[in-house]
């Protein structure tokens, strides 16, 4: 059959008798007996001493094929062996120049079952394969899967398309696994998007086989460099700039110096990577990132684009975030103004640059995006403020009060606070991180404050993926306050269900945020969110998913008609009916 010649395909051009051989042999005789004993004579296995052993296998009822089958495959551990030993040994040209004749020889066999694995070993040692060779494993696709990646890189690097085949399904596999965490049904203030340390996110699956992908080939590297620019540009999506830095980091964890060495941004990334392990952007650490932005040469601006790409990813901004509302507090304290503090200034620079990734790239014009005054002069002080309100205010509640009431809380926000969430970028982003940290801190009276400004942000940077999911996951710690109407209404009228018919991914936390509190919201408040939050014709999968999920939930929540006639007001804990299942 086919498969039969497929397997001792080439064996004739070196000369060695196939099947074929022995068919005609045997077409042509007049003895067939005879013929074949000379056959096995001429094309057998040839040891002198065989020649007694061999009809003794035959007594035992051993196959002659198992018998040379077996010494083949012997043969072949050897020969693998042997070609790993000479791409060790000798003098660099001498040993290539035996690999290349082996491969010469060996090449035509390449379709036998039983020799692809020594000639695949042959192409893997060798640094260059010769073209002609390589078209022809391109060429079959069965060749090219068997290939091992050390020769895959060479057909890759001169041909980016297929190249982009291999690495496309990986990127999109990384993207999805993101949105996966940001979307999961766990929500927790100690456990969230940010929590993985660098080390541990550059363990995952993706960036594992991009690295073993690229080895130590610069031009590969490269190419996924482009392809991660460009998909960010046609996509805006942040998570494509998370790579770029873990891909560098993972190839640094190797100690590949022949591309860490040629990444201009390999010291500056290396040294955030750092600030991202701790969260936070210490002295030092800050000058030497400085240094490198100072340090830009005329002539080199281009590096600023990928050093934007690398702060323009959400754990770098997570950190300069995080670090510059510790900074202010800080200046609280110290009776300092922003203007005068160099790191906070710094802070911000880089800020401004990572999230001007975007227009630089799309612009190509690489200069370092102007800081506007306002920011510093006005903004920062107005945070400031709302710091210094909960002082007095948490002073305020600890005086006694002989004649004056108590102090109420400051209910209204300056206009210039919304104003600049509105219209200026890292404003917004800085307001969004302090609404964070007074949720975090479980300020119930500042967040109420500050919700309405969230409304309308910039570019809707308040109902972007990221900011919900650690929203959600601090709101669990306000859990106890659900059961007020005035703060629900707050919350979901005044803030969620704003958004959530124009955007999809709002209505998807809403609905995670529930399932995990629904026990805490007040009954009527609940029946009213079910209402609203009913996921439409357009909504997608995830939302019914997630409706359908709430809505078991509050089924198993309701209480029978004869409970109910027993507790006569609903604000007593519903007794517990053992179940006859349970006893």
């Amino acid at each position: 059959g086919p498969g039969h010649t497929e397997m001792y395909a080439g064996l004739q051009e070196l000369g060695v008798a196939n099947g074929e051989d022995l068919k005609e042999t045997l077409t042509n005789c007049t003895e067939p007996l005879k013929a074949i004993e000379q056959f096995q004579t001429e094309n057998g296995v040839l040891l002198p001493s065989l020649q007694y052993a061999l009809p003794f296998l035959d007594l035992h009822g051993t196959p002659r094929l198992e018998f040379h089958q077996s010494v083949f495959d012997e043969l072949r551990e050897k020969l693998l062996e042997r070609v790993s030993a000479i791409a060790l040994e000798g003098k660099v040209e001498e040993r290539y120049k035996k690999l290349e004749d082996l491969l010469e020889k060996s090449f035509s066999l390449v379709k036998m079952p039983s020799i692809q694995p020594v000639v695949m070993c042959v192409m893997k040692h060798l640094p260059k394969v010769p073209e002609k060779k390589l078209k022809l494993v391109m060429a079959d696709k069965d060749l090219y899967k068997a290939c091992a990646v050390e020769v895959k890189r060479q057909i890759w690097q001169d041909n980016q398309a297929l190249f982009g085949d291999e690495v496309s399904p990986l990127l999109k596999q990384y993207i999805l696994e993101k949105e996966n965490i940001l979307f999961s049904n766990d929500i927790s203030f100690l456990q969230n998007f940010f929590s993985p340390s660098p080390k541990t996110r550059r363990q995952g699956e993706v960036v594992q086989k991009l690295t073993q992908m690229i080895g130590k080939n610069v031009k590969l590297y490269d190419m996924v460099l482009q392809f991660l620019r460009t998909l960010f540009l046609r996509t805006r999506n942040v998570h494509y700039c998370t790579l770029r830095a873990e891909l560098l980091m993972s190839l640094h964890d190797l100690e590949i110096s022949e591309i860490c060495t040629v990444d201009p941004c390999h010291k500056f990334t290396w040294c955030l990577d750092a600030c991202i392990r701790e969260k936070f952007v210490d002295n030092k650490r800050a000058r030497e990132l400085q240094g490198f932005l100072d340090g830009v040469k005329k002539g080199q601006e281009q590096v600023l684009g990928d050093l934007s790409m690398i702060l323009c990813d959400p754990f770098a901004i997570n950190t300069l975030a995080l670090s510059t509302i510790r900074h202010l507090q800080d200046l609280v304290g110290q009776d300092t103004l922003p203007r005068e503090s160099p790191d906070l200034l710094l802070l911000l620079r880089m800020l401004s640059l990572g999230q001007g990734a975007w227009d630089m790239i799309d612009s190509q014009v690489f200069k370092e995006p102007k800081m506007e005054a306002e920011l510093i002069t006005r903004f920062l002080p107005l945070l400031m403020s709302f710091v210094v309100d909960d002082h007095t205010f948490t002073v305020d509640q600890k005086l006694p009060s002989e004649e004056k009431g108590p102090i109420p809380y400051p209910s209204t926000i300056p206009e210039a606070f919304t104003k600049f969430l509105q219209e200026n970028r890292i404003a917004c982003e800085i307001g969004l991180y302090y609404i964070l940290h007074i949720t975090k801190q479980r300020n119930k009276n500042a967040f109420l404050r500050l919700l309405p400004a969230l409304v309308e942000t910039f570019s809707d940077l308040a109902f972007s993926d990221i900011f919900l999911h650690l929203l959600t996951g601090n709101l669990t710690l306000l859990s106890d306050e659900f059961a007020l109407e005035e703060f629900c209404t707050s919350l979901f009228d005044g803030f969620f269900l704003t958004a959530c018919s124009r955007k999809e991914n709002v209505h998807r936390h809403v609905l995670r945020l529930l399932l995990h509190l629904h026990h805490k919201v007040a009954p009527a408040k609940l029946e009213s969110l079910q209402k609203a939050l009913e996921p439409t014709k357009q909504s997608g999968e995830a939302v019914k998913e997630l409706y359908n999920q709430l809505s078991e939930k509050l089924e198993l929540r309701k209480p029978s008609p004869a409970e109910v006639t027993e507790t006569p007001s609903m604000e007593l804990p519903l007794p517990t009916v053992p179940t006859p299942a349970s006893r």
